[in-house]
């Protein structure tokens, strides 16, 4: 039985970016159809872990116009809508997303907010001139960038966190 990676997605009124999230992903398959149904397949770890995905998007998309990038610990693909208008939601099917499925607010956009925000998104730096939907191809130069949400404050051996020096000075 197949597992479903952790998904994550974003649109514009013209494309919506869908994130899957699998580290070491071998065998990738990737499969769009102009009605907007995608399938995506992945082996991982030294197991060969089976890895699946199968959505039908909310309405049709522009086949020949999408992109995909694959990384080493994501596959990105660029899905161009068929029409430039936004999706209230990402399938077709109505009630709640599946669990593996979730917002990908570092990419998301307001309708409203796209229009005073021209400046184009992308995929981190992500060149899907080099795509590969194979998987046959794992040296393609991709930038990682790090969030912020993980910086820690360093301490020298024997220094207590800034926080916890103030609070124990008024005590």
């Amino acid at each position: 039985m197949s597992r479903h990676p952790l998904t994550k997605w974003a649109q514009r009124s013209d494309k919506v970016y869908i994130t899957i999230e699998l580290p070491d992903a071998k065998d990738v398959k990737l499969s769009l159809q102009p009605d907007g149904h995608f399938h995506f397949s992945a082996t991982t770890g030294a197991d060969n872990i089976p890895f699946e995905i199968d959505l039908e998007l909310f309405d049709k998309v522009n086949v020949d116009e999408s992109k995909a990038a694959i990384g080493l610990r994501t596959i990105c693909y660029l899905v161009k809508k068929a029409e430039k208008k936004w999706w209230s939601r990402l399938l077709k099917q109505e009630g709640k997303p599946p669990v593996f499925l979730k917002v990908d607010w570092d990419k998301w956009i307001d309708e409203d907010d796209e229009k005073e925000n021209s400046d184009e998104m992308d995929f981190g730096g992500m060149d899907f001139s080099k795509l590969d939907i194979s998987g046959a191809d794992d040296d393609l130069d991709l930038d990682d960038e790090k969030d912020g949400d993980d910086e820690m404050e360093e301490l020298r051996p024997g220094e207590a966190p800034a926080i916890a020096a103030e609070s124990e000075g008024k005590a």
